[in-house]
């Protein structure tokens, strides 16, 4: 019973209509690689911090207890002990020793750090601007599979449009050869053809839902969630194709522009080691001595505390490496002038993408106004066909010939649409401007 209820549950599941903006929302909130860009983005603030952090004082606390079972004993002269001339083995030390102290160390003049503070800024805008790629990223893909979704699904009410239509014609042949009117070879190859149709209306029945599944992995959706589209989705909008964009401004370019920037700092970080660093140190101490464990215990005890501070200035001045630091300066700014080579081809590819996907527009505007026409004149044909076999005007050939090429010219009227639509994706992309498809 339980089982029974819960199929009775799913079949009563409403589909969920989706627009191309409601899957491209849903996925920019629920898509795991849009979601582990936002968290680079917090983790890089976490970055500037521990950068920040070389900037300030550290502080830090410690404490030790040690005992000395076999103290070592030192040579002394004699004089000493009153023994002119001599020289006497003494114990120095004693037994126990505990100390504990505070100690700050704070950087004054520290090249490095100053560059380091200003790679973590430029750090966070290359997250930022990362983000923003993935999320392009995300959409691209989205709606790529969105608009094959649809494709697949207009083929597919193609297919059961013809099938049912074929069926009735089975029906009449069928009648007529009950009454002795029709042949049965006429009967078998409306029998066959309609098996076939019926085999092709599985296919894509199957194929719609494998790209149904493939949709809802781009979005982060739930595999086994129904969705549905909306008829008017679809459609062929004017497009401006008379400006070029400034790829300078893309996303893929501009994630180079601040790699290149961080390789800069890179640079100037290996640099900062010719510099000399200035610190400060200081430290606050109290130990204890005695020959019994000097926790809690007194003078009176044979246990003696004092204290001792320490105040300093560290001065580090770098003379010779051996050449080390001057090879990785110079392997730093081969690394610049590959990535200048890499901004150079990016744009080049970006420039290329945009005049690739204008001309793709313009041919699958031509394409698809052809077949429009075609498949308005294979509607027609059928039409016909049908109406004249009905009549025994026509023939049984021409008739399965008229309903193949009624199917081929729908099916290539709906290609053409994809075509126009992941057409139309790679020219929004190529201007930048993929984020107004969630608008």
């Amino acid at each position: 019973m339980v089982l029974l209820a819960t199929i009775s549950t799913q079949a009563q599941v409403k589909p969920q209509e989706l627009t191309l903006k409601d899957a491209i929302n849903y996925a920019l909130e629920n898509k795991a690689d849009a979601k582990k860009a936002k968290l680079s983005v917090e983790n890089s603030e976490y970055q500037i911090q521990e950068v920040r952090a070389r900037a300030l004082p550290t502080i830090s606390a410690s404490g030790n207890t040690t005992y000395n079972p076999i103290l070592q004993l030192n040579a002394l002269p004699g004089d000493f002990f009153g023994a002119p001339g001599t020289t006497i083995l003494a114990p120095l030390g004693q037994k126990w020793v505990s100390s504990a102290g505070v100690n700050l160390n704070q950087a004054i003049f520290d090249m490095s750090v100053f560059t380091g503070l200003k790679a973590a800024r430029s750090t966070r805008e290359f997250y930022q601007v990362n983000a923003q790629l993935t999320e392009e990223q995300v959409i691209e893909r989205v709606a790529n599979n969105y608009y094959q979704v649809y494709v697949q699904r207009q083929q597919l009410a193609i297919i059961d449009s013809t099938y049912r239509n074929t069926t009735k014609v089975r029906d009449i042949i069928k009648g007529q050869f009950d009454n002795g009117l029709a042949r049965k070879i006429d009967l078998d190859r409306m029998n066959v053809n309609l098996s076939n149709i019926n085999t092709q209306r599985q296919q894509l029945i199957n194929a719609v839902q494998l790209q149904e599944n493939a949709l809802k992995f781009y979005m982060g959706m739930p595999i086994e969630t129904p969705i549905t589209l909306p008829e008017t989705e679809f459609t062929v909008t004017p497009i401006a194709l008379n400006d070029s964009p400034d790829t300078t401004i893309r996303s893929e370019y501009q994630v180079l522009k601040k790699q290149e920037q961080l390789l800069f700092y890179q640079k100037k970080s290996i640099i900062a080691e010719y510099y000399p660093s200035l610190s400060l140190t200081a430290g606050y101490n109290y130990i204890g001595q005695g020959s019994q464990l000097p926790l809690f215990a007194k003078p009176s005890d044979g246990v003696y505390w004092s204290d001792y501070s320490s105040i300093g200035v560290n001065l580090k001045v770098p003379i010779f490496n051996g050449f080390g630091t001057r090879s990785r300066v110079r392997q730093a700014t081969i690394d610049l002038k590959n990535i200048e080579e890499d901004l150079k081809d990016t744009k080049l590819s970006l420039d290329l993408a945009f005049e690739n996907a204008k001309t793709q527009i313009n041919n699958s505007i031509i394409t698809i106004d052809n077949q429009r026409e075609n498949a308005k004149l294979a509607q027609e044909v059928l039409d016909n066909t049908q109406n004249n076999y009905q009549n025994g005007l026509a023939t049984l050939t021409d008739l399965l010939d008229a309903e193949n090429s009624y199917i081929e010219a729908q099916n290539n009227y709906t290609s053409a649409l994809l075509d126009f639509k992941l057409a139309e994706i790679q020219l929004i992309k190529s201007k930048g401007e993929l984020r107004t498809l969630t608008n």
